[in-house]
């Protein structure tokens, strides 16, 4: 069986991406229960001009149309917002995957009390990087998701 910490490089990846690119760096990747890769993404909110495209959502939509989404597992390297945990509801993810919730606590515990298994990995790594991005950039992050505390 693939670790989470295995499935969560991947979304870490995507995150630097989106760093590198100028935009928010959340990375996330969706898997099927077996840790197969379907799709990947990284917020581009900024890179696109899209307050929608977030890491979530960008590796939800990068994944394409299937029958049910209850056998997946969202990666995500910063705890969902609402808007995020929202699609997984919607849609019927079965498992979230968080890097980390310290410097944001979104909508995991929502989907958990909804019967989302949900897994926070507390990354140091992840923890890291969004702990600098905030302080380099206050006005950014609070421009999105850090209003949604």
């Amino acid at each position: 069986m693939i670790k989470a910490s295995e499935l969560l490089a991947t979304a870490y990846e995507e995150a630097l991406i989106g760093l590198g690119e100028g935009g928010i760096p959340i990375g996330a990747a969706l898997f099927d229960s077996d840790g197969t890769l379907l799709g990947r993404g990284h917020n581009r909110r900024v890179q696109q001009g899209d307050p929608s495209l977030h890491a979530e959502t960008d590796a939800f939509r990068n994944a394409g149309r299937r029958r049910d989404y209850r056998d997946t597992i969202m990666v995500t390297t910063l705890s969902p917002c609402w808007y995020c945990s929202g699609l997984v509801r919607q849609f019927g993810i079965g498992a979230v995957i968080v890097g980390e919730a310290r410097t944001f606590s979104g909508g995991h515990d929502w989907l958990a009390a909804h019967g989302v298994s949900i897994t926070v990995l507390d990354d140091a790594a992840c923890i890291d990087m969004m702990t600098r991005f905030i302080a380099e950039r206050p006005d950014l992050w609070h421009e999105d998701i850090g209003v949604a505390e």
